[in-house]
């Protein structure tokens, strides 16, 4: 008898993941996803550029709700996981299919299940790193929504600023340049580009004193080619936005990079999204790591057999950024 073992087995679930291209995201050029051997990993040191990797919780613990720095050598990847159940009348036409059409229509259905799970798994990384980018914090939530921990990578005190009242951006008489010239003085190094949301890009490029210093005038239309040569000119860091969203477990949509910041830096590498052996990769290959042979979210079905029975498609991945450029980006608020 057919069994849905039999129709995905586990290696062909491993080579669908390993072979399947999704969208890249913004995250992904800025920290390279890389995957290693092991669900630990060294804080290395390069000159004064720190790789920093805060662990999360022990594997087949409870984690412990608080905060906590990332300041130890050693540091433990997060687990990251979602899962779907095949209903007991899809399981059932899945292994009694009328026609081969139907087998291999009901098999692609399985397999788009996987496609939404591996992407709401990468999609937690890409909400990690663009934390981290941004506030240079990140929290993970456990699987039922509540908090338990936060994510310190410690960014120096003097390289990030909350501007409040009349402060903000969004009021006309703020000095945005000002700010931008002060916050690159205090970097060791010289920020070439920066990334923002649309709405504050908006409060940039309508503001009477930056249209006051491009043109001499504040009635002019700003575009981004005469904004980019004005901040090369100044040396400062030509601004980019980002404003992809995600959409939680009860449909609500999330940014990933928050509407009221923005931060500086160079053109240098920030960091790796750091990939590591999932506990069901482990055992699938007797504790060794297959890091070139299992894509970073590793797919699979499994049957729990005890009342109810239920089968279930899961994707998990184990990983957390790695912020390589922690000493050299600024994180500022600009917005309430």
């Amino acid at each position: 008898m057919t069994t849905i073992a039999d129709l995905f087995s586990q290696p062909d679930l491993i080579d669908f993941t390993l072979n399947r291209q999704y969208p890249t995201m913004l995250g992904d050029e800025l920290f390279e996803p890389i995957k290693v051997n092991s669900l630990t990993i060294d804080v290395l040191k390069r000159q004064n550029r720190t790789p920093v990797i805060a662990s999360v919780a022990a594997f087949d613990a409870e984690a412990e709700i608080g905060s906590r720095s990332a300041e130890n050598n050693v540091e433990e990847l997060a687990l990251i996981k979602r899962k779907m159940q095949i209903k007991e009348r899809d399981l059932y036409a899945l292994l009694n299919p009328r026609t081969p059409a139907e087998a291999a229509y009901l098999k692609n259905y399985v397999y788009n299940d996987f496609d939404v799970l591996n992407q709401g798994v990468l999609a937690r990384v890409e909400k990690m790193a663009m934390d981290v980018l941004a506030t240079g914090k990140t929290t993970l939530v456990n699987e039922d929504g509540k908090l338990n921990s936060t994510v310190d990578y410690q960014v120096p005190e003097e390289h990030q600023e909350a501007l409040t009242g009349a402060s903000t951006w969004d009021n006309t008489d703020v000095d945005i340049l000002k700010n931008i010239t002060d916050w690159c003085d205090k970097m060791d190094i010289t920020p070439t580009r920066a990334l923002t949301s649309r709405k504050v890009y908006r409060q940039i490029t309508t503001n009477a004193k930056v249209l006051q210093a491009i043109f001499g005038t504040s009635t002019r239309a700003l575009g981004q080619a005469d904004f980019d040569q004005f901040m090369q000119a100044q040396g400062l860091p030509v601004i980019r936005t980002y404003d992809q969203k995600y959409k939680d477990a009860a449909g609500k949509s999330n940014r990933y990079f928050p509407e009221n910041r923005i931060v500086l830096m160079n053109d240098d590498p920030l960091g790796n999204k750091v990939f590591g052996p999932t506990p069901e990769e482990l055992a699938q290959f007797n504790g060794a790591a297959q890091i070139n042979a299992v894509g970073n979210v590793y797919d699979m079905i499994y049957t729990e057999t005890h009342d109810p029975i239920g089968t279930w498609e899961k994707a998990s991945a184990v990983a957390l950024p790695a912020f390589a450029a922690v000493d050299e980006v600024f994180q500022a608020q600009v917005l309430a």
